[in-house]
């Protein structure tokens, strides 16, 4: 007993000092990866939570004070909500605290970058504390993350349209033939992908013997967009590129289908009700890493000090440095040299970020469903969230569209 004693205070002691080893070299630049390590940390936990908690929250007297205990399905959402906001809070506080940062010299530029050790023991103890608090707040923070979720979604756009348009400029800089050959194979592929898929859409809903005149309005306008978005961008006075129109086309396809995907399981347009769960983990893992990787590439490029995340004052980063420099000691230099400089982008809009992937990663662990009803049962998915989804890809494609429009209609300004 005691031999075993002194190897679990061993263990633990090693465990420790690996913690404390790891948070303690992360530096400047690694600190956004680091950030990103914990929202990926976050999805893992609402995950497994969502598998084996619900059995705990049911003896949970604050939490089931239910006349009939809700089913399984329930306490399984209640729990990735719970997560969700404990996260939310973590990174909305970090935001508010860091609103006004102009330079390097702010102490609340080491505080960004700094001090992970005690930001974890903050982060689990908010998500604790999140579970002592009561259903009515939850509900509430349920029915804002719907709103929240679709902020993510244009955010996303943007992110989705910067990146396009710098993959577009680097594959024309090379100026050669196979590089000309591989954007038009990538734009063929992009949009045989989008027609295909939207048979498929017409297909699923709308089935023949039911008046789904709605549906088929969304699939034919997500159609029209595509058609609109490759004359535009051919047309001679815009000059553009038809691969961004391509990407956007599909992305804009399956925006589509994901609200129509949301539609109420009895909804008799909703061909998808027979194969819900098949189709919804298929839509959950896809959902998810589309998040994580709009968190990633987000982190990523405001170290490159990009327009979405840059201070208008701030210098242009050096796109060739490290993101994750191994020698500490150049890396110190570095940084008693911009001590002074401004930051090089907005960490207020950072966290803000990952606030919103926060609500948005639940509303797809949930299935966007509404967690907490009077009734004590669980709702199912409905049109809040299919209008949410649909008129963000109407945002998208509004969105192009100015983007290939603004230089002409206003030359003056920079784009």
């Amino acid at each position: 007993m005691w031999a075993a004693s002194c190897l679990a205070s061993c263990c633990a002691s090693c465990a420790c000092h690996a913690c404390t080893t790891v948070v303690s070299g992360i530096s400047r630049r690694s600190a956004r990866i680091a950030y990103c390590g914990l929202f990926a940390l976050s999805l893992i936990v609402s995950w497994i939570l969502r598998e084996v908690a619900a059995p705990l929250m049911e003896k949970l007297p604050w939490i089931n004070h239910f006349h009939k205990t809700p089913d399984r399905e329930w306490f399984e959402t209640d729990a990735v909500l719970r997560v969700s906001l404990g996260n939310f809070m973590f990174f909305t506080i970090l935001a508010t605290m860091m609103v006004g940062v102009k330079n390097q010299k702010d102490p609340r530029d080491s505080l960004h970058h700094g001090g992970w050790m005690a930001k974890v023991v903050c982060w689990c103890i908010l998500v604790i504390l999140m579970f002592f608090l009561p259903n009515e707040i939850v509900s509430f923070y349920e029915s804002i993350s719907k709103f929240g979720s679709g902020l993510f979604l244009l955010v996303q756009v943007v992110l989705l349209l910067d990146f396009v348009h710098g993959w577009n400029d680097k594959w024309v800089g090379y100026d050669e033939k196979f590089w000309y050959v591989a954007l038009f194979v990538v734009s063929l592929v992009c949009y045989v992908g989008t027609f295909a898929f939207s048979g498929l859409l017409f297909h699923w809903f709308t089935p023949s013997g039911q008046d789904c005149g709605l549906n088929t309005f969304f699939i034919v306008m997500t159609l029209i967009f595509a058609f609109v978005f490759a004359i535009v961008a051919l047309h001679p006075a815009v000059n553009g590129s038809v691969l961004p129109a391509s990407v956007i086309s599909l992305y804009c396809m399956y925006l589509c289908y994901s609200g129509l995907a949301s539609e109420p399981r009895e909804y008799e347009c909703n061909g998808l009700h027979r194969h819900s769960k098949a189709v919804s983990t298929g839509t959950l893992s896809i959902g998810l890493l589309t998040t994580v990787l709009s968190v990633v590439y987000s982190a990523v490029r405001a170290g490159s000090s990009t327009t979405l995340l840059s201070p208008p004052s701030s210098p242009r980063a050096g796109a060739d440095k490290p993101l994750l420099p191994l020698d500490n000691k150049a890396n110190e230099q570095e940084e008693k040299e911009k001590a002074c400089k401004p930051v090089t982008y907005s960490y207020s809009f950072f966290h803000i970020i990952f606030s919103l992937a926060s609500m948005y990663s639940a509303m797809l662990l949930t299935g966007w469903s509404t967690s907490i009803g009077e009734s004590g049962k669980l709702v199912d998915v409905g049109w809040p969230s299919v209008w949410v989804r649909i008129l963000t890809g109407w945002a998208t494609a509004g969105l192009y569209t100015w983007s290939l429009v603004a230089p002409i209609l206003f030359p003056e300004r920079e784009f």
